[in-house]
């Protein structure tokens, strides 16, 4: 199972497609300053008994017309063999199915993991290479450590990859400061996404106690236990007149409701109409909570409303 701080490696690039304008100047790629980023399926599976799942997969075309391509994202944590094929067949499989160019960018947060990644992964018999995978790699070595505020507040999404990146290295502290700074002038959805993405891509690690006392606003990652969840799950609003109970369970219906469409929306699931409605108009507080577990995981929006046992809910 994919883990959170797994997930926020890759997923920041689906919620923030700016970010590739400067990664791809890290990595020395050329890339156009202005494109259209779609969230494609990531599922690559072609025969139903062995499954294949790339973690992120963008289609990109530049507003200049050079050319789309594909861009396969995978979060490394550690050096694995297996991955060596998988990946060729990744790329392969996608460059024929979307009769689209395709590169593979993959995500690491150590040095050593990172130089394994680049490869070249050779495919063939002994004298003979049919087939090789140079990958794009990013990680320690060459994401920039921004401890400027201002330089911070210029790219959010840069930083806050900057942060995750290097959140396992003495300069955490310094890069963690900057971006805090930095969302004191951001708007207040930037400031909840950056701050709860902080908090799960930093992993089991102490930035991410640092970072959850200097943020705490904002719900963009249901049930992964962060500090803003909890303090949701808690009731701090306790102290409210008893004589607001109804008005509060109304508005605690409507804002659960509010974030499973969110959470659709931001895992790149157009919501129809029929459901955003049904969800909107639901007041049931375990119904709610039922959809906004489905919208977690689900392939298509209408899947949310499947019961466990195979009943509408």
């Amino acid at each position: 199972m994919v883990t959170s701080h797994h997930e926020a490696a890759h997923r920041i690039f689906q919620d923030r497609p700016e970010l590739l304008v400067p990664v791809f100047r890290v990595l020395g790629v050329p890339f156009a300053s202005k494109a259209v980023v779609e969230v494609l399926t990531a599922d690559a599976t072609e025969i139903r008994p062995l499954e294949r799942r790339v973690d992120s997969v963008l289609r990109v075309e530049p507003s200049d017309g050079s050319g789309s391509f594909l861009l396969a994202i995978e979060a490394q944590g550690r050096r694995d063999q297996a991955k060596e094929a998988s990946w060729a067949y990744y790329l392969s499989f996608l460059t024929a199915k979307y009769e689209c160019p395709a590169l593979l960018l993959v995500v690491c947060q150590d040095k050593a993991t990172a130089r394994w990644a680049s490869g070249p992964f050779l495919i063939g018999t002994e004298g003979w290479t049919a087939l090789s995978v140079h990958p794009l790699v990013l990680g320690p070595e060459n994401v920039p450590v921004i401890t400027d505020p201002e330089e911070a507040a210029r790219n959010l999404s840069m930083a806050a990859f900057s942060a995750m990146t290097h959140g396992r290295s003495g300069e955490a502290p310094a890069i963690l400061e900057a971006l805090a700074r930095a969302l004191g002038t951001a708007d207040a959805e930037s400031v909840a996404y950056y701050s709860e993405m902080l908090e799960i891509g930093l992993g089991k690690t102490p930035a991410r106690e640092m970072w959850r006392k200097i943020m705490g606003v904002g719900s963009y990652f249901p049930g992964r236990g962060t500090l803003v969840e909890e303090k949701y799950l808690e009731g701090k609003e306790d102290g409210k007149a008893e004589g607001k109970a109804e008005g509060k369970a109304e508005g605690k219906a409507e804002g659960i409701a509010e974030t499973v469409v969110r959470v659709l929306e931001h895992r790149g699931l157009p919501v129809p109409d029929d459901v955003r409605n049904r969800v909107m108009g639901c007041t049931d507080l375990d119904t709610l909570g039922h959809w906004l577990d489905q919208a977690i995981t689900v392939s298509r929006p209408e899947e949310i409303f499947r019961a466990q046992d195979g009943r509408t809910a």
